[in-house]
C-alpha cells in the first residue's frame, strides 16, 4: 500500500473521530441566574396578562432581569433587596448577581452564534441635573452594556427625538418610534429598544405565503399573509384542556420557539391560567415528534410596555418608581432619582431559515400530518435550549391587518 495514501487515510479516520468543538459551558453563576429569570417570566407574563388594556405581550424576561441587575447595582437597602426579590436572588451576593446576569445575556443576545437577528440596546436616561457616578457607569457598562445619558425631559419635544433616533440607530431603523410620551420629568428613565428575528431551523418557501384570516375574536377577523410548511415537529394535542403545542427549532437548534394554541376561537385567559412553569414543563415533557402541516402568521409584532406603570408595583418593585421612597444614590451619589421603564420590542416572524431536508417528503413519516393552523390568538415562548432561560414571552391577540367583511 502507497505510504502517502496510508498517511492520507489514517489523518481522514482521525478527522472522523475526533471530538466536535464543545461549545463553552456557561458557569454555574449564569445557569443559576437563568433559572432565576425563567421563574420571572411567567410572574411578569401573569401579571402583564392582568391588564385589560393590553392586546399584544412581548417581554424579554432575560432583559428585564438585567434591568432589576441594574436596579439593584444602583439602589441601596429595600430599593436594591426588592429587585433582587424579583431576581428570586435574595440570598445571592451582589458579585454574583451582576457576574450571572451578565454572563447570561452575552451569551443569549449572540446573534452570531444563534443564527438568530436580535438588535438589542438598553440606555438609562438621567434628568440634566444629574452627575453620573463613575463607578456606577463602568459597572453598569461592563455587567449590562448600558449606556448613559443626560436629557432634558421638561423640553419634551426634544427630549421624545433623541430616545426615538437613539432606538432607531441601535435597532438598524427597526424600532424608528420606541415612546411617544415622557410621562415623567424629575426622573431617571431605563430604556430597552429590541428586534428580534428567528431563523427557522428549516424555513419556510417563501412562495407558499398567501393572505388568509386571522380571528381576533369569532366576530372579527383580520387579513393577514400566512406561510405554509409540512415538516417535523414536536407536537403535543392535550384533549382535557383543549389545546395544542407545537415546539419549532431555531437555527442551531440553541432555541425553539413553542406556540400554546386553543383549539378554538376564544380569549387568551383560560389558557393563560394554566400558564406556568411546571405546567410548561409537564407539556414539554409530552410532545413527540410527528408530521405537521404547520400554517403561521408572517408577521411583525411590535409592542411598547410602560412597565414602570402597573407591572412593579405588582411584583413588588414598589420603592424604585417611586420619588419619595426611592435610593439609587449609587447612582449618583444623592437619594435624589426614581426611575421608570420603557420596554420597546419587536418580533418578526418569517419565512427564512436553513434549508429544508428534500429527501423527507418522500418518507413514510412525512404523511398523515396533523394540521397546526395558527389563525386565530396564541400564547408563545422562545426558549433557549443551552441555558432553559426563556428570551421572549407574549402573545398575538391582534395583528396588523385589514378587517375582513362577511361576504353573505
Amino acid at each position: 500500500m502507497d505510504s502517502t495514501w496510508l498517511i492520507h487515510l489514517l489523518t481522514l479516520c482521525a478527522l472522523a473521530t475526533a471530538p466536535t468543538p464543545k461549545e463553552k459551558k456557561l458557569t454555574e453563576k449564569a445557569t443559576t441566574l437563568a433559572d432565576r429569570s425563567a421563574t420571572l417570566a411567567f410572574n411578569l407574563y401573569q401579571v402583564m396578562a392582568k391588564d385589560k388594556s393590553l392586546e399584544n405581550i412581548l417581554v424579554s424576561p432575560v432583559v428585564v432581569a438585567s434591568s432589576l441587575g441594574l436596579v439593584s447595582l444602583g439602589g441601596k437597602d429595600t430599593t436594591a433587596s426588592q429587585a433582587k426579590a424579583l431576581l428570586s436572588a435574595s440570598k445571592l451576593n451582589d458579585d454574583y448577581i451582576h457576574s450571572g446576569l451578565s454572563e447570561l445575556l452575552t451569551d443569549v443576545s449572540n446573534a452570531t452564534a444563534r443564527n438568530v437577528t436580535w438588535k438589542l440596546g438598553s440606555r438609562l436616561y438621567g434628568p440634566s441635573s444629574i452627575s453620573f457616578a463613575e463607578d456606577f457607569v463602568q459597572n453598569s457598562k461592563k455587567h449590562y452594556n448600558y449606556e448613559h445619558s443626560k436629557i432634558n425631559f421638561r423640553d419634551k419635544r426634544s427630549a421624545l427625538k433623541s430616545i426615538n433616533e437613539w432606538a432607531a440607530q441601535t435597532t438598524d431603523g427597526k424600532l424608528p418610534e420606541v415612546t411617544k410620551d415622557v410621562q415623567k420629568t424629575d426622573g431617571a428613565l431605563i430604556v430597552n429598544a429590541m428586534f428580534f428575528k428567528p431563523h427557522w431551523d428549516e424555513k419556510f418557501h417563501h412562495e407558499m405565503v398567501d393572505k388568509r384570516g386571522f380571528m381576533v375574536s369569532r366576530s372579527y377577523t383580520v387579513s393577514i399573509p400566512m406561510m405554509h410548511r409540512t415538516g417535523l415537529y414536536k407536537y403535543y394535542a392535550d384533549e382535557a384542556e383543549k389545546l395544542q403545542i407545537v415546539e419549532m427549532p431555531l437555527a442551531h437548534k440553541l432555541s425553539s420557539l413553542i406556540i400554546i394554541m386553543p383549539n378554538h376561537v376564544e380569549t387568551l385567559e383560560r389558557v393563560e391560567k394554566l400558564l406556568t412553569r411546571e405546567q410548561l414543563q409537564s407539556w414539554l415533557g409530552k410532545l413527540k415528534q410527528r408530521s405537521v402541516a404547520i400554517s403561521l402568521p408572517k408577521v411583525s409584532l411590535e409592542v411598547s410596555h410602560d412597565i414602570q406603570v402597573k407591572t412593579p408595583g405588582d411584583l413588588g418593585l414598589t420603592e424604585a418608581v417611586d420619588k419619595n421612597k426611592a435610593d439609587l444614590s449609587k447612582i449618583s451619589g444623592k437619594k435624589d432619582l426614581y426611575l421608570s421603564n420603557v420596554f420597546h420590542a419587536a418580533l418578526e416572524l418569517d419565512t427564512e431559515g436553513n434549508p429544508f431536508d428534500i429527501d423527507l417528503y418522500g418518507r413514510e413519516e412525512i404523511r398523515n400530518p396533523k394540521l397546526f393552523y395558527v389563525d386565530h390568538p396564541f400564547l408563545f415562548l422562545v426558549k433557549d435550549n443551552k441555558t432553559n432561560s426563556v428570551l421572549f414571552i407574549g402573545r398575538l391577540v391582534k395583528p396588523k391587518g385589514d378587517k375582513m367583511h362577511d361576504e353573505l
